[in-house]
């Protein structure tokens, strides 16, 4: 939410307490001769600290405040880690080569920083093997186990055999 100021003839309040451009305390003065200070200086005066009694209000070049603020909050966002939850999927029937090539796919992710759902379904008959597709799945965790770590095991949802890796 994008924080509103109130400043030069938009303060509301008869009196406030005023602060310099070089943050020096000015004392508590009239709201208009507050502003036509400001004004005369080239500066604006913006309300800092309105739910204080009186109003505490700062002189200062408005746009370029904006400007510093904006640019605070974009390397702010920059240094911010976003991660992602990305799926690998596979069936009990994949082959040994396929599966290599899913782990690589799966190595990059965690490297990356993501969290990885690891899902192994099962189609018809293959249901009533759920227990060669864990021997696969507990494979594969077994050789992600020095890059990542388990934050949910395997666990039966519906059709799919469904682990969380993250990384160490």
């Amino acid at each position: 939410m994008e924080k509103y100021w109130r400043r030069n003839f938009q303060i509301r309040s008869p009196q406030v307490r005023v602060i310099d451009e070089n943050g020096k305390q000015l004392g508590v003065l009239t709201t208009r001769d507050a502003v036509n200070s400001a004004m005369n200086k080239g500066y604006d005066l913006v309300e800092v600290a309105p739910e204080a009694q009186p109003p505490v209000c700062r002189v200062m070049e408005f746009s370029k405040f904006l400007y510093e603020r904006q640019k605070k909050e974009k390397e702010a966002r920059k240094h911010s880690r976003h991660t992602q939850l990305k799926e690998i999927r596979f069936r009990p029937k994949t082959s040994e080569h396929d599966l290599e090539t899913k782990q690589k796919k799966l190595l990059e992710f965690i490297e990356a920083g993501h969290k990885v759902r690891v899902v192994l379904f099962f189609r018809g008959r293959e249901k009533e093997f759920m227990s060669e597709g864990s021997k696969k799945m507990g494979h594969l965790l077994e050789l992600m186990q020095e890059k990542a770590k388990v934050e949910r095991p395997p666990i039966v949802e519906g059709n799919r055999l469904v682990a969380v890796l993250m990384p160490k």
